[in-house]
């Protein structure tokens, strides 16, 4: 288990705005990786294997992507047990995002809001972070998943452009590609989920991603995803699309614009993205519709509200292969991957 217990360091980063306790984390976890700092965060990874898209995670509790916007911490993340880890996203040219403030805790409701639209360095400057991991050079077990976006002055007609340019940047360097259109934080992202504007795009990278894996000797899988705030007919038709345009898998769900279980919480009615227990139940029914709609054999990675051991295995039972964890990992601390983990493993025996 860690040497730092978070019961004693959660206080005092909610002291902070949550942005600067964000910013002064991920600081203190790029300074501290692969350094004496990690005993503080350091503990054992739970061996349960499981293959999808023909990669073998070491075991099924990965980080999601939006807490490690620059790929600045994959070491510190790898040590705190996780079978994988993604980070982004990033964009072909770096931006500031959305004015602050633009992170908001809900802590009577173990929820987060933001609005901090895709802030990132650029795609230069997260690949140099990336090769940087000495994890990486090791060759260790941990995938890595590099999740791409457009900018928010690229028009949405020319979105296509951007995740192309992304993924010819990120390809090299992946186990795994994530298509980010799921955002409610960049102007009409959310459009690309529309049949009409999905079907080209995947088509598209589907089409690039043939030539990068004949250049580079290896394809590397590609993820989409997706929104909890879609209705049962708008998912069906995503489910088929990502089939026909032979996506790898989904990824299910982003932050959710609903209200509804935040109703009257100081910063409730901020503007953002909500993530956290409140999109735990939409996002577990956005899994199993896919899976329904998917089969059994489709890659599905849930995440969306799990703070606890439990909610990590309904989320399985919802139909998901993996999980990914983020704002619970901010209120309950680094021993929130162990459990989960050790919970999905049990799962299986």
């Amino acid at each position: 288990m860690p040497l730092l217990p978070y019961a004693l360091a959660r206080p005092l980063l909610f002291r902070l705005d949550a942005e600067a306790a964000h910013d002064f984390t991920l600081d203190w976890l790029a300074r501290g990786q692969n350094t004496p700092l990690a005993c503080a965060w350091k503990q054992p990874t739970v061996d349960d294997p499981i293959t999808l898209a023909g990669l073998t995670f070491p075991n099924r509790v990965g980080l999601a992507a939006g807490l490690d916007k620059n790929a600045r911490a994959i070491d510190a993340f790898g040590a705190m047990g996780f079978g994988f880890v993604e980070v982004g996203t990033v964009t072909p040219r770096g931006q500031a995002g959305n004015p602050k403030p633009r992170m908001f805790r809900l802590p009577d409701a173990d929820a987060l809001i933001n609005r901090l639209g895709f802030n990132n360095q650029g795609l230069d400057a997260f690949l140099a972070n990336v090769r940087r991991s000495r994890l990486r050079q090791r060759g260790a077990a941990l995938r890595l998943g590099l999740n791409i976006g457009k900018n928010a002055d690229t028009p949405i007609d020319r979105a296509t452009d951007d995740y192309l340019a992304c993924l010819d940047g990120v390809y090299p360097h992946a186990d795994y590609i994530t298509v980010n259109i799921s955002s409610p934080n960049t102007k009409n992202l959310r459009a690309l989920q529309a049949d009409d504007a999905l079907d080209p795009l995947l088509g598209a990278i589907t089409a690039r991603r043939g030539e990068l894996a004949a250049r580079h000797g290896r394809q590397v899988p590609v993820f989409v995803k997706i929104a909890p705030d879609l209705d049962e007919a708008q998912v069906d038709a995503v489910a088929a699309t990502l089939l026909r345009n032979g996506m790898d898998g989904v990824i299910a769900t982003n932050t959710t614009i609903a209200r509804d279980q935040v109703q009257g919480l100081p910063h409730a009615d901020e503007t953002g993205g909500l993530s956290g227990a409140p999109v735990r139940e939409a996002s577990n029914q956005v899994v199993a519709r896919l899976r329904a709609r998917l089969g059994a054999g489709f890659p599905i990675i849930g995440v969306g509200g799990i703070l606890s051991a439990d909610d990590a295995v309904a989320k399985v039972q919802a139909g998901a292969d993996v999980v990914q964890i983020y704002t619970g990992l901010i209120y309950r601390g680094p021993a929130l991957v162990h459990d989960v983990a050790r919970a999905l493993s049990a799962l299986r025996r």
